[in-house]
């Protein structure tokens, strides 16, 4: 029997056995007892509000949002349905610079259609931004964004506090791998128990 439809036909047992076996108290208490996203997202928001604090951030965002931001992100949403999590489509460039700005980047984020070496060496002449631009076939728009994400790959003003927003989204995922393996051990001890009811009121 496919291991899909077995759970199907044992959860459908469970729900005959309910005065023999409890399957659904001891997943509410695991839930309980474990770290949700709301208590990861404000530990986050704490270490945010000490960045910005120190003035080494700055957004309109809230501390809040920027970590509604970081788990939306390893949740592998892009900026516009980040910034829909936020409540505001619109916020979705404000979403993108905030993101660089925490080093979380995006493969195309550096998909730039130039060498940056050469956009480097540019920026460090006398040229102002639209002759940089237009020698490298670009708006000075775009060519702020490109030297937005490079400045923020190469500066460690954040790194130790990222490196702590990282330990946090890190017990985060054990804390989900250790719900997920007590809810499977949950379950596989229902099952045997009702499985083994079941064989008792066959005999």
């Amino acid at each position: 029997m496919a291991p899909k439809k077995r759970q199907k036909d044992l959860m459908q047992l469970f729900s005959n056995l309910t005065q023999k076996t409890k399957i659904v108290e001891p997943m509410k208490t695991l839930h309980g007892t474990l770290r949700d996203q709301d208590a990861v997202e404000r530990e986050i928001a704490l270490i945010m509000r000490e960045i910005q604090e120190r003035g080494f951030f700055k957004t309109k965002l809230e501390p809040i949002q920027l970590a509604r931001l970081i788990t939306s992100f390893y949740a592998g949403k892009n900026d516009t349905e980040i910034a829909r999590e936020l409540g505001d489509e619109k916020l979705s460039k404000t979403v993108a610079r905030a993101r660089v700005q925490l080093k979380l980047f995006r493969e195309l984020d550096f998909n730039m259609p130039f060498d940056q070496n050469q956009m480097k060496t540019l920026m460090s002449t006398e040229m102002t931004m639209k002759e940089i631009s237009e020698e490298l076939g670009i708006s000075p728009t775009t060519l702020r964004e490109y030297r937005h994400v490079i400045e923020q790959k190469e500066d460690t003003t954040l790194d130790p506090y990222l490196e702590r927003i990282k330990d946090v989204m890190e017990d985060r995922d054990l804390t989900e791998k250790m719900t997920s393996g007590l809810q499977e051990d949950t379950l596989g001890e229902s099952i045997d128990v009702a499985e083994s009811t079941d064989l008792t009121e066959l005999n």
